[in-house]
């Protein structure tokens, strides 16, 4: 019926248009020749036939490709499915007319089978899905989500070609971008197996790339991220990370991982942390991943005694301090200081307070410095920290001093309340 109705719409555009251009070509007859008059007359209904012929053409493919989406034989929807994503890929027009004659529900539906007949029926159901949510199409990627799209993907990717698998990746990535969605029990189920299928089989970079850009997406919410987590998942991905090709989106969806509790207990059981995370802050060529190791390697030492112990084992130290001196990224700068502010307390905590320089740090700096340059800094630190240090020294052996000189209590008074605040350490 809705068919009808645009072919008929279509006819009356195409009358209604004939009709003003005979009118105005009635009325320019008295300023133009008989014969040039003819020409143009001939050649604009010529226009006006292959115009009406092109749209009643593709009108009518579009009918036969619907009807036979919905009504035909296995071949008869494999061909339909490939039409309809031919007819699909950039109008925007007929992406939205599928949407509206049920398109997605039934290229949803051919994509629930397992035999050696369904793989071209899932492959052209797939394809043409890929070309309907491309691009704006946000009321299709709701349409597909309601269906449960994300429950019928392939679980295994390597029984596809190449080409299957990257529409496979694409389709995943242009389904996770869309706004709030959430992954039921179900669906994150079978998302995780097409990942892991995907990202260990010997799919095409590209492949990996969208399906690890579709798994970041995925982890953006706190509530999906925890659905996510697995030892499997974190291994991974900590494998991944120690790829330059996939190490920045790896990290980045690792530390939306390790944000929840489900997250930092896999992290931490994995036998593959901290060392790899470690490596990458070595990394000089990747200022970016250096930072997200070290956000990763923070979320991981926070209030964890156990990790941080591993962490100086592992060499942590020194390698925090070539980065906090020599890193090319402010972020990962300040990011690696705050890591040895943590080592530095900790440290400072076992050997207790006292004035004077802190031997502690001296030793911990001292044996972190490899070369010279970094020996030099070291110094210059220990410099500051012990000026710093005799300069409180002086200043409370002065206070101490003018209080017991002191005589009016009015003046006591005054010095309480003035070195109150300064003797504080920040």
């Amino acid at each position: 019926m809705e068919l009808r109705f645009f072919a008929q719409l279509k006819r009356l555009l195409g009358a209604r248009k004939q009709g003003v251009e005979v009118y105005s070509r009635t009325c320019e007859v008295e300023t133009s020749p008989p014969e040039h008059m003819e020409d143009v007359e001939r050649s604009q209904d010529q226009d006006n036939d292959r115009g009406d012929g092109d749209a009643t053409a593709s009108t009518n493919s579009l009918q036969r490709a619907v009807k036979s989406l919905h009504f035909g034989d296995e071949a008869g929807k494999i061909s339909a499915a490939k039409e309809i994503g031919k007819m699909a890929r950039g109008d925007p027009k007929a992406k939205r007319l599928f949407g509206v004659l049920g398109v997605v529900h039934a290229l949803v539906n051919m994509m629930v089978s397992d035999d050696e007949r369904g793989f071209r029926r899932r492959s052209a159901a797939i394809g043409a899905l890929l070309e309907l949510c491309s691009g704006e199409s946000h009321k299709n990627q709701e349409l597909m989500l309601e269906e449960g799209i994300l429950m019928r993907l392939p679980k295994d990717v390597q029984m596809f070609d190449q080409e299957t698998r990257r529409a496979v990746a694409e389709l995943l990535l242009e389904l996770s971008a869309t706004k709030n969605v959430q992954l039921g029990p179900k669906e994150t189920s079978n998302c995780t197996r097409v990942v892991i299928s995907t990202l260990e089989s010997d799919s095409e970079h590209g492949t990996k790339v969208s399906v690890l850009g579709a798994l970041y997406h995925f982890s953006c919410s706190l509530e999906n991220a925890a659905r996510l987590t697995s030892n499997e998942m974190i291994e991974l991905l900590l494998r991944l990370s120690s790829s330059k090709d996939f190490s920045e989106k790896a990290l980045a969806t690792l530390g939306n991982i390790i944000v929840t509790v489900q997250g930092k207990k896999a992290l931490e059981s994995c036998p593959m942390a901290p060392e790899n995370l470690i490596e990458i802050l070595t990394w000089e060529d990747r200022p970016k991943c250096q930072e997200l190791s070290a956000y990763v390697l923070m979320i991981l030492a926070h209030q964890s005694v156990e990790q941080r112990q591993k962490m100086a084992k592992s060499g942590i130290v020194q390698v925090l301090l070539e980065l906090a001196l020599l890193g090319r990224s402010t972020l990962a700068q300040k990011r690696a200081m705050k890591l040895l502010q943590w080592f530095k307390d900790e440290r400072g905590a076992r050997i207790g307070p006292h004035s004077g320089p802190q031997t502690g740090a001296r030793s911990l700096l001292g044996s972190s410095s490899t070369n010279s340059g970094n020996a030099h800094e070291g110094r210059l630190m220990m410099k500051k920290l012990v000026k710093e240090s005799l300069h409180r020294n002086m200043e409370a052996i002065t206070r101490r001093a003018n209080n017991s000189d002191a005589s009016d209590e009015s003046t006591i008074k005054t010095l309480v309340v003035s070195t109150s605040s300064k003797s504080l350490p920040y």
